[in-house]
């Protein structure tokens, strides 16, 4: 069974590391210049650190990738030299996954849609590349859902920048219409309104201040990303490089209240 490094362990790699460790699999991270918090995640995934990531390069038959998107690059250029199939599985687009691809001899794109699996809850991982058969076998019988989408890197980046620009494009959208109707005195008269006719949206802009204040720096780049895949497309970017200062603007901390995020966006 092949060995995985993984780079690095935030919540979503960790979630992958502790799914593929279920199933057999040997996997190799390193501390080196990590944070306290990112040690513990990986004490508890149960995958071994080794001292540097040249070190897991040497050892690991596959590296996995999941980062935020701005460190994508500098992830790939720690492993210079690496020969065994490296997977960028991190919240970039389309022609940021095929200009990574050209240094990695090996490449399999990769865009992770939903929670960070655990027991009970699937998480999906959407592949393109030569050999990303290869890597979805890695996860047969875990709580990832890999799935193939073609031969082609670039494809599955497609599919998550796509997913998200609805999922946290749309929770940026939230955040600023409540913003907008509190600057101009009537979101008690809104709210009223989306009572009668959008009941889930009160709860919903609850829970996109909650993940704005926990994650909402990781959002920056996705957005930017996104915004970079409209443009590439052919249309408007403007959606998403909004949505991106939204999140840039949200106070960065897990308790964040809508009122908070409310106050940090006006």
């Amino acid at each position: 069974m092949p060995t995985v490094g993984l780079l690095h362990p935030g919540e979503m790699g960790a979630a992958i590391g502790a799914a593929l460790r279920g199933a057999g699999t040997a996997v190799l991270w390193t501390s080196e210049g990590r944070s306290g918090a990112t040690v513990g995640r990986a004490e508890a995934a149960g995958v071994e650190d080794v001292a540097s990531a040249a070190e897991l390069a040497r050892r690991a038959d596959v590296i996995v990738s999941v980062c935020p998107p701005h460190a994508a690059r500098e992830v790939l250029a720690s492993v210079e030299g690496f020969e065994g199939i490296y997977v960028d599985a991190n919240a970039v687009s389309p022609a940021t996954a095929r200009s990574l691809a050209v240094t990695a001899p090996r490449f399999v794109d990769g865009g992770i849609v939903g929670p960070p699996p655990s027991a009970g809850r699937e998480g999906r991982l959407y592949l393109s590349g030569a050999e990303a058969e290869a890597v979805a076998e890695l996860f047969a019988g875990t709580s990832v859902d890999a799935r193939v989408v073609s031969a082609d890197p670039g494809d599955a980046s497609a599919v998550k920048m796509a997913y998200a620009a609805w999922t946290k494009g749309t929770a940026s959208l939230l955040l600023a219409v409540r913003a907008l109707a509190r600057a101009e005195g009537v979101e008690e008269t809104l709210l009223a309104e989306w009572e009668l006719s959008l009941p889930n949206l009160p709860e919903r802009s609850e829970r996109a201040a909650a993940s704005a204040g926990a994650k909402g720096w990781r959002w920056v780049g996705e957005m930017e990303e996104i915004a970079s895949t409209f443009d590439a497309a052919g249309l408007p970017d403007g959606f998403h490089l909004a949505a991106a200062e939204i999140f840039r603007r949200s106070p960065r901390h897990e308790a964040a209240t809508l009122a908070e995020v409310v106050a940090a966006l006006t």
